[in-house]
């Protein structure tokens, strides 16, 4: 049809803001003689026709004048909602007031030739106006949107809209406004009996079980749902989204209306679902209105910075202004991304970082940081940390997971830091690899630190579980599995972790900073936890894939040193209560010799310095008689002795 090829051309131009300005223009002026027919009942003969013209002309002068005022004409008409709604109908407001100000200003200087205006007049033509400006608006939104729905059905998305409150209408007009793609809304869904059966907008307004009907799906071709109600309990927005991704369907989740506040409406703020969406839980948060106070204007220091864990943590101390941030790691590569991506931020900010090449291993070096700068924090996040690379090199995890924290921790003794942080593992509870081992023993000497009565330092521990979307995580690996067409890995059907999102661990460190007051190993609630298996029959769906015919899930075995089931708290700890519900200290009931216990780190030392492999694990043993070896080639140190 030739209509097809005109609809290519042009369907993505606007119509030009003058020529906006002369269409409403033009209308204000044809009106005004309408308004003075029905002021005098349409009776011709009381009507000048003349005099009607001229007066009709200064009326439009005057709505002229209003228009540019307002800049209304400058509204993309296509796109006209309820802002320019409310604008046009300020605009038309002061124009009619610009008619009766013209009124008294003539009656006050009757010397003036200035036409008079019959109030009545002018009170039907503003009225009048505000009404057909916005018709003819909402008409050429109406014919644009009609062309399009019939000549671009390949451009039309089908969507559902979770939530037809606030944040669900001002999510209708957001993708009412998007031009890269055209959505249509199908049906708002909401679980308030009272509200479904009706419409919204012309929208229907259904039940979560009409609208995910397959059948209803099917018919109208729907492919995303798109959830647009502030906070959400957890639970429901994963019901929600697993039936959406059972149905085929893309899940996306709108921002809370406070932030559609700050910014102009737009798609590119309604996010697809992560599996960091689906956890089980509410995510964690922690507001400590003393955490400025604790970090502002102090000297910094952060190790292994440019890792997951350590890059975050430097991102949120920022937010807080320190005098100095101190980022040490030995990853070149990885701190140079670091510098550039914080160099694009704020100027003020970058200036505060000192980007630094080391290996905390290098006591000297470190002593001259130490030396250089005086850090008052310490944010310890160095440490090699996956298991099975750290089976087959278990004098790197010494090296570094212990002698490196140890040294790092003298050092703070020496130069007075005021508190030092550790970031450790739930691997370090009960270990059954030499990863986690290395972290309990580093977790030991901090926490030993505080019953020096002389010690200026407060030694502070986090634990955590898995961190999703870390480097090393299951996520990024699931992720190039399923991208690369499978299939996808998982040791065992039965295995779970304890998961949680990067920013929440490292608002965790930061809390721990600010609240801990020495010796306490703070963990977190973290809900229960998620099979590894679900969470890769996630992670298919969420990427739009199919488990059926197309990625396979495949079992491997667990690898050496790997544990079924993860835990948070030893044999021989308890917990006790923080100010947050969240937020747990564990407290441990074991008695440290610590008089033997720097002989035996003394004795690793050695091993390490030998590359003796096999006294270094069974010194590791000797030290932690709880740390059984599973799946590893070390499993015959935990053998009874003849």
């Amino acid at each position: 049809m030739i209509l097809f090829p005109l609809y290519k051309r042009y369907s993505r131009r606007f119509i030009s803001r003058w020529l906006v300005l002369a269409m409403e223009t033009l209308l204000v002026f044809m009106l005004y003689p309408v308004a003075v027919l029905m002021r005098y009942n349409f009776q011709l003969e009381d009507i000048n026709l003349t005099n009607t013209l001229v007066k009709s002309a200064i009326i439009t002068l005057l709505y002229l004048v209003a228009f540019l005022i307002f800049s209304s004409y400058r509204g993309v008409i296509r796109q006209t909602g309820l802002k320019d709604t409310k604008l046009i109908a300020v605009t038309v407001l002061l124009g009619g007031s610009f008619g009766f100000l013209t009124n008294q200003i003539s009656f006050i200087w009757s010397t003036l030739d200035v036409p008079k205006f019959a109030a009545g007049a002018l009170l039907i033509h503003m009225l009048l106006s505000g009404v057909f400006i916005i018709l003819m608006r909402f008409f050429i939104k109406a014919v644009y949107n009609v062309f399009v729905d019939k000549y671009s059905r390949k451009l039309t998305i089908p969507v559902l809209i979770y939530g037809s409150g606030f944040t669900g209408e001002i999510t209708r007009q957001s993708l009412e406004k998007e031009q890269k793609n055209r959505f249509k809304l199908i049906a708002f869904i909401d679980d308030n009996p009272s509200k479904q059966g009706k419409n919204l907008n012309g929208v229907p307004v259904m039940s979560i079980d009409k609208a995910f009907n397959p059948e209803f799906i099917q018919k109208w071709g729907i492919q995303q749902a798109i959830i647009a109600i502030d906070r959400l309990r957890s639970e429901k927005k994963e019901i929600f989204i697993e039936r959406a991704l059972a149905l085929g369907l893309q899940a996306r989740i709108a921002p809370p209306s406070e932030q559609w506040m700050q910014h102009d409406l737009s798609i590119k703020h309604i996010k697809a679902v992560n599996i960091e969406d689906l956890l089980g839980r509410a995510p964690i948060r922690l507001t400590n209105p003393e955490l400025k106070s604790a970090i502002a204007q102090k000297v910094i220091l952060v190790t292994g910075a440019a890792g997951s864990i350590g890059s975050e943590i430097s991102r949120q101390l920022l937010k807080y202004e320190p005098a100095c941030l101190l980022l040490v790691d030995q990853a070149e590569s990885a701190l140079y991304d670091l510098q550039m991506e914080l160099s694009s931020s704020s100027d003020h900010l970058f200036k505060q970082c000192q980007f630094i090449i080391c290996d905390i291993g290098n006591v000297s070096r470190m002593k001259e940081i130490f030396e250089q700068f005086r850090p008052e924090l310490v944010y310890h996040a160095a440490a090699y940390k996956h298991v099975p690379m750290m089976e087959a090199f278990p004098e790197e995890a010494a090296r570094v997971n212990i002698l490196g924290t140890r040294k790092l921790v003298d050092l703070s003794r020496k130069y007075k830091v005021k508190k030092f942080v550790l970031v450790s593992t739930d691997k370090a509870v009960n270990p059954t690899n030499i990863m986690g081992a290395s972290k309990r023993i580093a977790e030991m000497y901090v926490q030993a630190q505080n019953q020096y009565l002389d010690c200026e330092t407060h030694f502070i521990t986090t634990r955590f579980g898995n961190v999703l979307g870390s480097n090393g995580s299951v996520v990024p690996l699931f992720r190039s599995q399923i991208e690369k067409g499978g299939p996808v890995t998982v040791t065992h059907p039965q295995i779970t972790r304890y998961f949680m999102t990067i920013p929440e661990a490292c608002n965790l460190v930061l809390e721990a900073g600010s609240m801990g007051t020495g010796g306490e190993i703070f963990i977190f609630d973290m809900g229960k936890p998620v099979r590894i298996y679900d969470l890769a029959l996630k992670m298919i769906q969420l990427m739009g894939k199919d488990t059926g015919k197309g990625i396979q899930v495949t079992f491997t075995g667990l690898r050496p040193g790997e544990k079924l089931n993860e835990e948070l708290l030893s044999d021989s700890e308890n917990v006790k209560p923080t100010h947050h519900p969240k937020i747990m200290i564990a407290v441990s009931g074991d008695d440290l010799e610590y008089d033997q216990f720097l002989l035996n780190l003394d004795q690793l030392d050695s091993f390490v310095k030998n590359n003796d492999r096999l006294n270094l694990v069974r010194a590791m043993k000797y030290i932690l008689p709880q740390y059984v070896s599973n799946n590893s080639m070390y499993s015959t140190l935990d053998l009874p002795r003849n």
